[in-house]
């Protein structure tokens, strides 16, 4: 499997007088979050909320800005997260994933909305 990316759309819920930014995101199910560079924080005006500890795939520790709000949309699908200062490139995780429904197709190495819930999100609450 080669590498996943996909188009997204982020913005700031609080400010929306600022433009969102359409951003080519990595996809990666063995993360938890959403990993934003600090110009994107920066240019969305993103509020530092907290330090948070995180360690990365060289089994280093570091301490980096959690911040948001953060809107993510994605095709007809859309969710409110906190994002991880750190990188370079913009890291979408798992959970804004499973919060939108969307599904990862390995083969065709894209991410669609739930076939079986292409209209509006579904969720599993038990």
């Amino acid at each position: 499997m080669g590498m996943i990316r996909a188009e997204i759309e982020l913005a700031n819920p609080v400010r929306p007088e600022l433009k969102s930014l359409t951003v080519e995101a990595l996809v990666d199910t063995g993360a938890m979050t959403i990993c934003i560079p600090e110009h994107v924080a920066v240019q969305l005006a993103l509020r530092e909320i907290e330090s948070r500890e995180v360690t990365t795939a060289d089994e280093r520790a570091h301490v980096v800005p959690y911040v948001g709000p953060l809107q993510i949309r994605f095709e007809n699908r859309t969710c409110f997260t906190g994002a991880l200062v750190i990188g370079e490139t913009v890291l979408l995780g798992a959970v804004p994933l499973e919060d939108m429904d969307l599904v990862v197709s390995p083969a065709r190495e894209t991410i669609t909305v739930n076939p079986n819930s292409p209209n509006i999100p579904s969720a599993l609450v038990k």
